[in-house]
């Protein structure tokens, strides 16, 4: 089934009380049970499980092609209990360029309660064999990463990952499992920031976790989101839940915009580096064809003359909102290393694109101008 017919069959919930086409949303806290004990609808208590919730996660699981989903409030809620699912004495490899957030749960929560971790460039195998040890756990790949969209060869570091006993996760919230699967790929476990794509429209934070197979790793998973809690509320899976149903339009239509974006940057003079893997000249552009089926909404830029002229170009824009955050309708705008803090690796003059649905050329037009 294409992505486009699954997005909205795997969505559809199917009211039992009035036949709605909309789903209705259940606020409820708890549910009835029978006399005997037993429940009539297997739903207990909403921090366990939930109408709304249960309907994205079998939608999210089915659109990444995996056997289990699981929803958090958040995305670093899902990195969170992904590696909660570890020991105190397993070591994490996880890419060196990536989402700041990944890297600072491990560094500040995880590392004081005793994991431990090593950050690599897993563009480079030989680099990944070596960074591996006898407690190795888990390889933490992110593909295009974030922010200079770095490409990552899944079907690669899943393999080293599982030669070493190790389970391989991908973070997949930029290329949405629209245009890339990892699943298909070789990789045990997917995440998300569904907050970015799947919402859509930049009105609800969640989170996801996507896993192959229901296997013992899924299930302690499952077990710390019933016990942890963190969980979304059936409003914001209701959000989510319409999102996936023009989760595949959206996405594509602004990966053409990104393209099209990205190739009017790519000579002018005034920029120093246009980070995006559909150009022929990205060093991943091959493997990114070989395992995406579009190159998606995210692009970065260098910006001649260093932070300042980033900053200032960003107060020339018009149709750009300068705010943190993707995949929304609306295109955003970034400088990168202000939100990271003083100890970012990302260059100063490096700003974020998250390309909406905007018309490309008036978008092109409003970079041409600021520049």
């Amino acid at each position: 089934m294409h992505p486009e017919t699954l997005a909205i069959h795997s969505s559809y919930y199917h009211d039992q009380n009035a036949g709605a086409v909309a789903p209705p949303i259940y606020l409820s806290t708890t549910f009835e049970r029978n006399a005997d004990g037993t429940f009539p609808h297997e739903l207990i208590y909403a921090r366990m499980n939930n109408p709304n919730r249960e309907a994205i996660e079998k939608s999210i699981a089915a659109l990444e092609g995996g056997q289990v989903g699981m929803a958090f409030s958040s995305g670093q809620a899902a990195a969170m209990s992904i590696l909660q699912t570890l020991r105190p004495g397993d070591h994490v490899v996880v890419a060196q360029d990536t989402y700041h957030g990944t890297p600072a749960l491990l560094e500040e929560v995880f590392h004081p309660w005793g994991l431990t971790y090593t950050r690599t460039d897993l563009t480079n195998l030989e680099a990944l064999r070596l960074s591996i040890h006898e407690n190795t756990r888990l390889v933490w790949v992110e593909t295009p990463s974030n922010p200079l969209l770095r490409i990552t060869d899944i079907r690669a570091v899943a393999a080293i990952a599982h030669e070493a006993g190790a389970y391989c996760i991908c973070d997949n919230t930029w290329a949405t499992p629209i245009l890339q699967k990892p699943i298909e790929l070789g990789c045990d476990v997917v995440m998300h920031s569904t907050t970015k794509y799947f919402g859509g429209h930049s009105d609800v934070i969640s989170g996801a976790l996507v896993f192959k197979e229901d296997n013992e790793l899924a299930q302690r998973a499952r077990r710390i989101q019933s016990l942890g809690g963190a969980v979304p509320s059936p409003f914001d899976c209701w959000l989510i839940l319409r999102g996936i149903k023009t989760l595949a339009t959206r996405v594509r239509a602004q990966s053409s915009s990104a393209q099209k974006i990205a190739e009017a940057l790519a000579n002018h003079p005034a920029i120093e580096a246009v980070h995006y893997p559909g150009l022929p000249s990205h060093p991943g552009h091959e493997i990114a064809k070989s395992q995406m089926t579009d190159f998606g909404a995210m692009l970065s830029i260098q910006v001649r003359g260093g932070a300042e002229a980033a900053l200032q170009l960003t107060g020339r824009l018009k149709l750009f909102t300068r705010a943190t955050s993707l995949g929304g309708v609306e295109s955003l705008i970034e400088h990168r290393a202000s939100v990271e803090g003083p100890n970012t690796a990302t260059p100063l003059n490096l700003l974020r694109l998250s390309i909406g649905l905007e018309h490309p050329d008036d978008l092109i037009d409003d970079l041409q101008q600021a520049l």
